[in-house]
């Protein structure tokens, strides 16, 4: 069986389980552009949503074609291997924590039509990781009580050039584990990490760019004066790019080109 229908499989029974849901690498993103372009609110009412986990506050809404996740700005100043870990994780080297399991995530990009790719290999030699793009929007209430949003990478700062983090991500799609003395699988997403700036094998979204991992060599921190206060809450909409719509959209784009 490939290996994207056993995740699909593995995923979805896991979901399933907890009572959720029914059966161009390297490329600078275009942050600028997914800033201009203003992203539907998540809304306030989220009962016309599909929940799709008892224990995460993850949403599927399928109109939009994206998933809602909920958190909390946990870091605003220090050196980063993540964007996003879920809660009692890895909160030190994170700046949001989501209240979910990352494998609920992963089945939700699934149930939408996401293609998981694969996550970064070292040996015998490095290959980054692939997958469908996902873009990251955050959400949130500022201290006069206008909301605010912004691209992740808005709070994402390069150590070197001090300037937001270029690239996008990707749904590299994390792997399991299992426990021999209990014959149990785990998400290894789980454990910290979910949306990652440095790359990890075990990365649900990882960067599709060579992003160390050791503390001498991070390529990203916080970008301080952008993030909210600890303690924000912050919805995360996340917007994968499906293949039909990649598509169509590659051939517009050559047709403006062709215009001009």
């Amino acid at each position: 069986m490939p290996r994207s229908s056993r995740y699909l499989v593995a995923v979805v029974a896991l979901v399933l389980s907890a009572g959720g849901i029914p059966a161009a690498l390297g490329q600078k993103s275009d942050i600028k552009r997914l800033a201009a372009n203003e992203v539907k609110p998540p809304p306030a009412d989220k009962t016309a949503l599909q929940h799709l986990s008892p224990d995460s506050a993850v949403w599927l809404d399928k109109q939009n074609k994206r998933l809602i996740v909920e958190g909390e700005v946990c870091l605003t100043r220090g050196l980063l291997e993540m964007f996003a870990c879920p809660k009692d994780s890895k909160e030190h080297e994170s700046i949001v924590a989501v209240q979910g399991k990352a494998y609920v995530v992963h089945a939700g990009l699934l149930a939408l039509g996401a293609k998981e790719g694969r996550p970064v290999q070292f040996d015998p030699e490095y290959v980054p990781a692939s997958g469908a793009r996902v873009d990251v929007i955050c959400f949130w209430t500022d201290d006069k009580g206008k909301q605010q949003q912004t691209p992740a990478q808005q709070w994402i700062r390069n150590v070197k050039t001090k300037k937001p983090m270029e690239y996008h991500w990707v749904f590299a799609g994390s792997d399991f584990w299992l426990d021999e003395n209990t014959g149990k699988r785990h998400y290894l997403g789980d454990a910290g990490d979910f949306i990652c700036v440095s790359n990890f094998p075990s990365a649900t979204l990882d960067l599709p760019v060579k992003s160390p991992q050791d503390n001498e060599n991070l390529l990203y921190e916080a970008f301080t004066e952008k993030i909210p206060p600890r303690g924000t809450k912050v919805t995360l909409v996340l917007v994968p790019h499906l293949e039909k719509e990649a598509a169509k959209s590659s051939s517009n784009d050559e047709k403006k080109k062709q215009a001009n």
